[in-house]
């Protein structure tokens, strides 16, 4: 009895670790999602979008890049077909990810896989790539990885909603500097790591522009994508 006892207080033991691990993981990408899921938040409101409708698309979508292009596209009058695929094009990385994550934990059923799956983000996959027992986490440990996170994006879109209510109608339109700010202050330190991003992003600008006038504003979005996704296979197939 005594033994059956320890037992369970080593698999509790264990889980309670793997929780708490979890958490301590998820914490730095915690205070880096808040301020940019408020920013979202802000940017959203300032589109149009309802507190429900900016909630549901943080809820149900979850993916930083694709809902400010969404909400980009949105503002500009783009259809809702154009927003799909030019979201699903952009999210099409999350099925190699999941494919990557699903090898290196074999030790979990699918069902459990399938529950991490669903709210894994760029930033949780390479935290748990990256991780040395990953052979030995149980599921606890990535649930909490994800799950944090994700309610820390969705809470603070609500707030930036909500916060998108109360400040002057002249600082939330300056708002919508934030959102290009923000990419830019992202792009540079990269480009300085590798010029060769720079050629894509120029190349990826100059299609945007000639196709504008041709296939619209969210073909153009969405042709201007593939497009600096094929130049950037080109340039980096021959980096290791």
């Amino acid at each position: 009895m005594n033994q059956n006892q320890e037992v369970v207080i080593s698999k509790q033991e264990i889980l309670n670790r793997d929780i708490i691990d979890g958490f301590k993981k998820a914490l730095p990408v915690i205070i880096g999602y808040i301020p940019i899921a408020i920013t979202f938040g802000l940017i959203a409101k300032q589109s149009g979008l309802s507190i429900f409708e900016l909630t549901m698309m943080s809820g149900l979508v979850f993916a930083g890049a694709s809902q400010f292009m969404a909400v980009n596209m949105i503002t500009i009058g783009s259809s809702s077909i154009e927003i799909i695929i030019a979201t699903l094009i952009l999210n099409l990385r999350h099925f190699i990810m999941t494919m990557s994550f699903s090898n290196l934990t074999t030790h979990l059923s699918k069902i459990k896989k399938l529950m991490i799956f669903t709210f894994v983000t760029d930033e949780t996959y390479a935290i748990s790539t990256l991780e040395d027992e990953k052979s030995s986490r149980s599921s606890a440990y990535y649930l909490t990885l994800v799950i944090s996170t994700y309610l820390s994006w969705v809470l603070g879109s609500v707030a930036g909603g909500l916060i998108g209510d109360i400040i002057p109608e002249q600082l939330s339109v300056c708002m919508g500097i934030s959102l290009y700010a923000m990419f830019i202050s992202l792009l540079v330190p990269q480009v300085k790591k590798n010029s060769k991003l720079l050629i894509i992003i120029i190349s990826s600008m100059f299609i945007n522009i000639v196709l504008f006038n041709v296939l619209g504003k969210g073909w153009s979005i969405i042709a201007s994508t593939i497009s600096a996704s094929f130049i950037g296979i080109f340039l980096f197939k021959d980096d290791e």
